[in-house]
């Protein structure tokens, strides 16, 4: 099937650099599907190497139980920033699109400063509302209201995040790939050179700082980038600001409760392990998570960033969604998998390497984790499809019931297999938001699945469980010869199919690209 219109998003055009339309075959489709994931994958991968070098370098300061009390700190500024930030930082992206796809610069500069002041009070309110709530948080998380003065300085990175996140919805929105790169690496390398010394200085004392660093290293990068884009002066009073934020709020509350639902199913889930498995399970929890969260996050920035707004703009042509979805989930997966099978075969030691060796349990359950990773990987293309349509009711009724399927998992993985448990409900999870969104889409746009993609199914299927059982019936030194070695033979059968579908020279051309980017090149 040839491909139609697709979106080059680095071609610029005066005044708001949106990417432009340009007649492509199928090759052509292809290789934008994996322009964007390169591009952003490869400055996602240097923040995740960042990222991993912070949380080793916090393991080894601070131990599993710091790494805990991390996790259910983030865990509470997350859960309320999801409930302040009424989902804009998705729905702004959405907005931004379709504003941009009509042309209209009056039109793309109203939504553009609606967006940006909508985010701001949003956040003020969101840092209020944590203010007021500390004592009671402190008491649900820690058991006693002794850090609620913690929890309250926390609530300047619920206010960062608002604006960051509307900063970002914009840059992506208008489809500006490398700059949203950018401020991903940018960021990630200012929060890595500044939080890590508090840390070091003052120990578990300088947790609290070190989680505000982050947040203020975030919101700089995203500020600066989002200033770079020019936009038209137009008059916008505040009573017109509410009337244009509505439709941005009303769509924003969908996703708004699908972020809270997230966070606050995260929150449960680690205040569950504590209670039941103590700190440090949590901390153990908290570190294969996260793990397996770094390997999958270049992956959905990807999608996020260039897949989102071009679903959204074909979002009534179901022939051409189903393409698209197709495309993408075909070249993640031949991008994520060998990194999979690479993180099954080598499992004791990414948990080694990346932590220490008081992380040791974390290793089954990162096992059971990244089989639920590729689950995600698999299913995040036809989930975009439900947002594009801006299915709000279908949207919020899918995460209600994923959400509460996600906690009973959980509950019951505890307490039948301990913290091994915690893995197997992660795979539970994705297993079944993978049939839910494929029933869903092929009710929504009579999606099925490519036979190319279904050619790689029946060699992935086959491969991921081989590697996964041999850490059972084999020796450990076996089971890593075994799994490494079809780790190298899916390595170069995606290489080749990549190949094949993009073109080599397509490919070249990329790699030149990206490594003249990132400065590797004259």
């Amino acid at each position: 099937m040839s491909a139609s219109t697709t979106g080059t998003p680095d071609s610029a055009s005066p005044p708001l650099g949106i990417a432009q339309p340009e007649l492509g075959n199928a090759s052509s489709s292809y290789g934008q599907v994996l322009k964007s994931s390169v591009l952003i994958g490869s400055s996602q991968l240097a923040s995740v190497a960042l990222g991993i070098l912070r949380t080793k370098i916090l393991a080894v300061l601070i131990g599993p139980a710091g790494l805990g009390v991390i996790g259910l700190y983030m865990s509470i500024t997350n859960t309320v920033g999801a409930l302040s930030g009424m989902g804009i930082s998705t729905s702004g992206v959405r907005e931004i699109a379709e504003a941009g796809a009509t042309n209209d610069q009056v039109r793309i500069s109203r939504t553009i400063k609606t967006l940006r002041r909508t985010a701001l009070v949003l956040g003020v309110l969101g840092s209020l509302l944590l203010l007021v709530l500390c004592r009671p948080l402190s008491l649900i998380t820690f058991g006693s209201t002794q850090q609620a003065g913690a929890v309250a300085l926390l609530s300047l990175t619920v206010l960062f995040g608002a604006v960051s996140g509307g900063q970002n919805a914009l840059v992506q929105g208008l489809r500006r790939i490398r700059d949203l790169a950018a401020l991903s690496l940018l960021g990630a390398l200012l929060s890595t050179v500044c939080s890590l010394p508090l840390v070091y200085l003052f120990g578990e004392k300088g947790i609290v700082p070190f989680l505000l660093v982050l947040s203020i290293m975030t919101i700089l990068p995203s500020w600066w980038y989002a200033r770079r884009v020019r936009v038209d002066e137009v008059a916008l009073s505040w009573r017109e600001t509410w009337h244009e934020a509505r439709g941005l709020l009303r769509l924003g509350f969908v996703f708004m409760v699908s972020g809270l639902l997230a966070a606050g199913t995260a929150y449960v889930s680690r205040v569950v392990i504590r209670d039941k498995l103590g700190v440090d399970a949590t901390g153990i929890y908290f570190a294969a998570w996260t793990l397996a969260g770094f390997y999958v996050r270049f992956i959905l920035q990807a999608m996020a960033a260039d897949f989102y707004p071009r679903l959204t703009a074909a979002a009534k042509d179901h022939v051409k969604c189903s393409r698209l979805v197709n495309e993408q989930a075909e070249v993640a997966l031949l991008l994520a998998v060998p990194g999979i099978l690479a993180t099954l075969a080598f499992a004791p030691q990414v948990i080694q390497l990346f932590y220490s060796a008081k992380f040791g349990p974390a290793v089954e359950v990162l096992r059971w984790q990244i089989l639920g990773v590729l689950l995600q990987v698999a299913s995040l293309p036809m989930g975009f499809v439900i947002m594009a349509q801006g299915r709000a009711r279908l949207f919020m009724t899918f995460d209600v019931v994923v959400n509460a399927a996600s906690l009973s998992f959980l509950w019951l993985g505890v307490h039948f297999w301990g913290l091994p448990g915690t893995g197997i409900a992660f795979l539970a999870q994705y297993g079944l938001i993978w049939l839910a969104d494929y029933a869903i889409v092929r009710r929504l746009i009579d999606f099925r699945w490519s036979a190319a993609n279904v050619r790689f199914a029946l060699v992935l299927v086959p491969a991921v469980t081989a590697a996964f059982l041999s850490q059972w019936v084999l020796s450990a030194l076996w089971s890593t010869i075994v799994s490494a070695s079809i780790t190298l033979f899916v390595a170069i059968y995606s290489l080749r199919t990549l190949l094949a579908v993009v073109g080599a020279d397509r490919v070249s051309r990329l790699v030149l690209q990206v490594k003249t980017w990132l400065g590797w090149t004259p």
